[in-house]
């Protein structure tokens, strides 16, 4: 299964939040980094789970050199965390 670059933000009096500019709307938090990112990885295997049970393409993952030419990546790059992140749980796509 291929990975996602996914955004990691934190502000002070947050929990860790995860985005991924790959997957609109797809969101994801942890009190912790490591938990956050464990969070976003089920969250993705769930989200693309439904989406195949709906007929839906699961959406492609760019590279981070093609990110990177993306103004709103950029942007919203600026002040987070940069990682990948691979969908993981009881749906993903192989198992």
């Amino acid at each position: 299964m291929t990975g996602y670059i996914a955004l990691v933000h934190k502000d002070d009096g947050t929990r860790y939040g995860v985005s991924f500019p790959d997957v609109p709307g797809r969101i994801s938090a942890g009190d912790t980094f490591e938990e956050a990112v464990v969070n976003a990885a089920q969250s993705l295997a769930g989200h693309f789970a439904a989406m195949r049970a709906d007929g839906e393409t699961i959406p492609p993952s760019r590279s981070f050199e093609e990110l990177r030419r993306d103004p709103e990546f950029v942007e919203d790059s600026a002040d987070a965390i940069v990682t990948m992140v691979s969908p993981k749980g009881a749906m993903t796509a192989a198992e």
